[in-house]
């Protein structure tokens, strides 16, 4: 069983993901992309299977996308992915990729989805979110 999560540690959201996988008893392999970035064919793959548009894939908040004025229309897809590559930045995360798909794990909880494995235990998140219950069920 292979899991990947492309991960920013500095970012709860990647955390709380990270953390998830963990909770099942898992260990991903985690590639910090900011330093490692996936390839353009890797990226390109991973917005298909996570069934998002490469706008839906950019991430906006503390990023240079409104400095360089990505959300222009006119921006082509190539030309956003051109721009997701050379500052990895801009690539929303974390993307997790499973056996069961890949998924941009936004909220964290998604993540779930994906996991081959149940949680084995309770889960929070860092700010306190319970997301699954002492039985590792999902908490709506």
């Amino acid at each position: 069983m292979s899991i990947t999560i492309y991960h920013n540690p500095e970012c709860g959201t990647s955390r709380n993901t990270l953390a998830m996988i963990r909770n099942a008893g898992i260990e991903p392999l985690v590639i910090e992309y900011l330093t490692n970035p996936p390839s353009r064919a890797e990226l390109q793959d991973m917005i298909r299977q996570a069934r998002l548009t490469v706008r839906q894939a950019i991430r906006e908040k503390g990023t240079p996308f409104s400095e360089l004025g990505l959300s222009d229309p006119a921006f082509s897809d190539d030309q956003l992915l051109d721009a997701m590559l050379a500052q990895p930045i801009l690539i929303n995360r974390p993307f997790v990729k499973t056996e069961l798909g890949v998924r941009l794990c936004r909220p964290s909880e998604v993540v779930l989805e994906i996991l081959p494995s149940p949680q084995q235990r309770a889960f929070s998140k860092e700010d306190g979110e319970i997301v699954v219950d002492a039985q590792g069920r999902r908490v709506e």
